[in-house]
């Protein structure tokens, strides 16, 4: 069991996001109350005062300039969620929906947007019981928030739409009821400061980050297998070449790269007499390309975590002077960055992880039987899983295209440029299974490598890595169904399994620690 995360509003860690992500019980800190019930008696005292303010008694977007009388308020709240409940596509995961719904509470609970505090309490029952909405992946730009997908989180709470409960997606009014809770009401303001905010981009751009960094540790893991299976030098990890350039994340893959080799004695037997004079860059620049890999992520870690511990609504309510202001929190180019890092450093994971791939199969280079299989002709071996992550890796680079580039005017030109950082963070999800895959195929083919050196053996590190595969996947002799082999090999990847044999710490971030 997951230990539980406190939720302090303003100060989540990353690590207790991940935490989250990875099913952690929530409970929230009550401290934050005073400061939400603040805001929302300032909301009532505007409205008692009669004061056309945006997002509590006018119209929204290109209709802020109409004013909702008194009586209608109510309804007003509710047509805004039900009108902007305009999601297609597949669900999101409930993984992810859950670290979304953890993100607006969090952001919420800070005493800004104008709630009441049964608000808050009905976001942190529905996540205490799993009640977790069914939510649209597609609809949104980025700006003004994700509204579509916050609009079907939140009709959910109301009782319009469906959550899934256990894997079932059951009708919402009949989830709330067999789990004890009455649809929420919606009073002034509060569909708006629902609805509004960055949290599913950046729900689903932490859910990337999380999945990038497994993925990149597998890839260290592999990346040494496959320099031992190539009878690599781990001469290019030396910490003088990389204490010279200056790059923290190099130094670091260079350390990693060269503890999990130490003790090889495949690569003792090379040492001298060897006529090669330099390894090809897919083995030799493993530090430079996954050191850079390393420092993105660490970066796109950082504004995550600022935007996750962020108030992303509008208009916001500053309960110190009473005022209401209208501003641009909701625009989520911040996020669209992040996650268009993360997408270039799981291209480039990949990439050169089917470079090694690549250079494994070729005898000229490898100097190993042809595509792994010792009997080359009569077998294909390797062939065809090498096109597979080629495959994969050409997709991950159509996906790579910066989506913050990109901006379309909505709203009758009211939101007229936009961040798309919703589906800028979504394809992560998609890039990072691709990239797994990838980093799957190298690890049969790697320790399939070093077969081929035997009675010969790797590290204390990369054995146990071996072992770890080898008790899933045999040696291939003979071609054979190679799909399961490779769906073995990915799943172990996934899991950090893998990485845990050679002895990383997968359940750490790479990018809060070393890697």
């Amino acid at each position: 069991m997951t230990n539980p995360v406190l939720l302090r509003p303003g100060s989540v860690s990353l690590a207790q996001w991940r935490a989250i992500y990875d099913g952690a019980p929530i409970s929230l800190d009550e401290g934050c109350r005073p400061l939400v019930e603040a805001a929302a008696k300032a909301v009532a005292d505007i409205i008692a005062k009669g004061e056309p303010v945006y997002g509590i008694n006018t119209g929204f977007g290109k209709l802020a300039s109409v004013r909702i009388e008194n009586a209608d308020l109510a309804i007003l709240q509710r047509n805004i969620v039900l009108s902007h409940a305009a999601g297609v596509g597949e669900p999101l995961p409930v993984e992810v929906v859950r670290l979304i719904m953890a993100l607006k509470l969090g952001s919420l609970a800070q005493g800004a947007s104008g709630v009441q505090w049964s608000t808050i309490i009905m976001l942190r029952d529905c996540l205490a019981r799993d009640l977790i909405p069914v939510v649209p992946g597609q609809g949104s730009v980025g700006a003004s928030g994700d509204l579509a997908p916050l609009s079907h989180m939140t009709a959910a709470l109301t009782g319009v739409g469906a959550f899934f409960v256990k894997g079932e997606k059951v009708e919402a009014t009949e989830a709330l009821k067999r789990a004890g809770l009455s649809p929420l009401v919606l009073g002034p303001k509060e569909g708006l400061a629902l609805l509004n905010g960055t949290q599913v981009s950046t729900g689903l751009a932490l859910a990337g980050l999380f999945q990038a960094e497994r993925v990149f540790q597998g890839a260290l893991v592999t990346g040494a297998l496959s320099t031992d299976a190539a009878r690599g030098s781990d001469g290019p990890f030396d910490p003088r070449i990389h204490k010279v350039r200056g790059h923290r994340g190099q130094a670091e893959v260079a350390d990693t790269l060269r503890a999990l080799m130490a003790g090889s004695a495949i690569r003792a037997s090379h040492l001298t007499g060897d006529e090669r004079v330099q390894d090809p860059y897919c083995l030799r620049c493993q530090p430079q390309v996954m050191g850079a890999c390393l420092d993105l992520l660490r970066q796109a870690a950082a504004t995550l975590t600022i935007e996750a511990n962020g108030v992303t609504d509008n208009p916001l309510v500053f309960t110190d002077t009473g005022d209401v202001i209208s501003g641009g929190n909701f625009h989520a180019e911040p996020v669209a960055f992040a996650a268009d890092m993360i997408a270039m450093a799981l291209c480039e994971i990949g990439s050169i992880s089917e470079r090694r791939i690549a250079m494994l199969v070729d005898p000229a280079l490898s100097g190993i039987p042809a595509f792994l299989t010792p009997k080359p002709g009569l077998n294909s071996g390797f062939m065809i899983p090498q096109v597979t992550a080629a495959a994969l890796v050409s997709e991950n680079k159509q996906r790579a295209f910066p989506a913050s580039v990109d901006s379309i005017p909505t709203s009758a030109n009211q939101e007229d440029h936009v961040s798309m950082a919703c589906h800028g963070a979504r394809r992560l999800l998609e890039m990072s299974r691709n990239t797994a895959n990838v980093i799957g195929i190298e690890y049969l083919a790697a320790v399939q490598g070093c077969d081929f050196h035997a009675p010969l053996k790797s590290s204390e590190a990369l054995e146990s890595a071996r072992a770890t595969l080898r008790a899933e996947v045999p040696h291939l002799s003979d071609d054979r169904h190679f799909a399961p082999d490779m769906a073995a090999a990915t799943a172990l990847i996934w899991s950090g399994a893998a990485q845990k044999a050679a002895g990383l710490k997968t359940l750490a971030s790479v990018v809060e620690g070393t890697a």
